[in-house]
């Protein structure tokens, strides 16, 4: 296998990451303009028209069993649905920095899921990989503690790490449906579950909204958190995810608080300190340790079965 077909898999799982956190940055600008069940509802309505294509069965695909029914409802309710709430609300609560420090651990939330529910072996590497993402986190929060403007929200930091369980949930039960249905696939269905749920409270806002009011820049942040959120993330998550071991690709999640932090930083102007750029450091470390060749010219072992 060639190197770079050998990274293929990580790069998918890399660029879901960043993109999830670029939105999880962006949505406090999001949560300020939209009620967050109207937020959801609408980003869920926009996937599901952009996607219609990717329910039907692809070749050779089998139908889908009770068993993965089951799943995909949970992966939605779990991953999407309740993921999208706690994360919007937290993120009002408190800021992107904050979501990072929360969401910075989903990668031991994970490990510890896909022991336990797949009876995936945590290797010593991968155990060091994760052990620097907790460093990272102890670093966040000590940035955090240092700053005497942080938002310091209990509520808000409740909902995060909510958010933090849901993630690894989702991580843990789409390893389960890669087996058997289709990135894309996988992604059409649950956005229609998560769209069937928040849609009852989605409208009940709705009524009571002024469309007229939100400025077109946000409109067209919403495009991009709708799309990046509900199609683009879980398809290049769940492409990634069919060649990677979840207690692995968990340690991609790194990226995601990262990201997130950042844009707080750079975008919505939220304090940076030095301790910020240590605790990103600790995460890339993770990420190499996670995927770098045990010896030299080996092949980056793929997924069991």
């Amino acid at each position: 296998m060639k190197r770079s077909a050998a990274l293929g898999p990580y790069l998918y799982l890399a660029a879901s990451m960043a993109l999830v956190g670029s939105y999880v940055g962006l949505s406090k600008l999001l949560v300020a303009a939209f009620p967050v069940f109207l937020l959801a509802w609408m980003r869920f309505a926009i996937a599901a028209l952009a996607m219609p294509h990717w329910l039907r069965l692809g070749i050779g695909e089998a139908p889908l069993s009770r068993h993965d029914r089951r799943l995909l409802f949970w992966e939605s309710f779990l991953g999407n649905f309740l993921f999208s709430i706690f994360m919007l609300y937290g993120v009002k609560l408190s800021s992107a920095l904050a979501a990072g420090i929360a969401m910075a651990g989903i990668p031991a939330a994970v490990a510890v899921l896909s022991r336990v529910f797949l009876g995936e072996r945590i290797t010593p590497r991968v155990a060091l990989a994760i052990a620097f993402a907790a460093g990272g986190i102890a670093l966040l929060a000590l940035a955090r503690a240092s700053d005497p403007v942080a938002d310091a929200s209990p509520l808000g930091f409740a909902l995060l790490t909510g958010a933090v369980l849901c993630e690894a949930s989702y991580v843990v039960i789409g390893k389960r449906l890669t087996g058997q249905v289709s990135p894309r696939r996988i992604s059409a269905i649950i956005n229609l579950w998560g769209l069937a749920l928040v849609t009852p409270l989605g409208l009940w806002q709705a009524l009571s909204f002024d469309f007229a009011v939100p400025k077109p820049s946000l409109w067209a942040l919403l495009l991009f958190y709708a799309l990046t959120a509900s199609v683009i993330t879980v398809w290049l998550w769940m492409k990634g995810l069919r060649q990677v071991p979840a207690s692995r690709a968990g340690v991609f999640t790194v990226l995601l608080p990262a990201t997130a932090a950042a844009i707080g930083v750079l975008v919505l102007g939220e304090t940076f300190t030095v301790l910020h750029g240590a605790a990103f450091a600790m995460a890339l470390a993770g990420v190499l340790l996670a995927t770098w060749p045990a010896r030299a010219g080996a092949p980056i072992p793929a997924a069991r079965g």
